[in-house]
């Protein structure tokens, strides 16, 4: 970005020059970037939670976490998995996990949820559209989940396909606070971007 006082020029690199203004102390861009398109970039996110239950397993991104409480779901309860698959669906526009993978259709009973992200990718790409990037963020007052993050990123790699570098995994308690410092629950959020291909 430059400052110019009185006349300035601002340039297209497909259109060439558009438009030429006299304007005190204007702001503008010298060399717009070629062919950039704004729709051709989606942000999306996604939130999920799972209330917990001794005796049942726990799974986060893709991994099972050692704990004495599990996830109360239809599916292996993978909530944060669920949040992220949300945040693709709607950057790309096609709706919600529920809408694809209903609680009360028995196909998706105990499911690895690793499989409906598979799912979602796919539909995500039949619209044009790739994975930028991801940010999820878990809130959990136990166990702690530090140990584990490595993993996280590396499996939800492997099953979207990309580099773990675009993925990133934030763990959090509540300090003690509301239904997940309770111990009663888990929160998960989960922003994403997809790019146009």
């Amino acid at each position: 970005m430059t400052s110019k006082t009185n006349e300035y020029v601002l340039k297209d690199a497909n259109l060439g020059k558009i438009a030429v203004q006299n304007v005190e102390n204007a702001y503008f861009c010298e060399n717009r970037t070629a062919g950039m398109e704004y729709s051709n970039i989606r942000i999306g996110n996604g939130y999920d939670v799972h209330a917990l239950k001794e005796g049942l397993p726990m799974w986060l991104c893709g991994i099972q976490i050692e704990s004495e409480t599990g996830f109360v779901a239809h599916s292996d309860g993978d909530v944060a998995i669920h949040a992220l698959c949300d945040a693709l669906l709607g950057a790309a526009s096609l709706g919600d996990i529920g809408l694809h993978f209903p609680d009360n259709d028995d196909r998706w009973k105990g499911i690895d949820s690793k499989l409906l992200l598979k799912e979602v990718m796919r539909l995500v790409r039949a619209k044009g559209y790739e994975l930028g990037n991801t940010d999820i963020t878990i809130a959990l007052q136990a166990p702690k989940l530090r140990p584990y993050i490595d993993s996280m990123r590396s499996t939800l790699a492997e099953v979207i396909g990309t580099d773990a570098d675009n993925i990133s995994v934030k763990a959090t308690t509540t300090e003690r606070l509301g239904f997940v410092g309770r111990k009663e629950g888990c929160e998960v959020w989960a922003t994403v971007l997809i790019t146009k291909v």
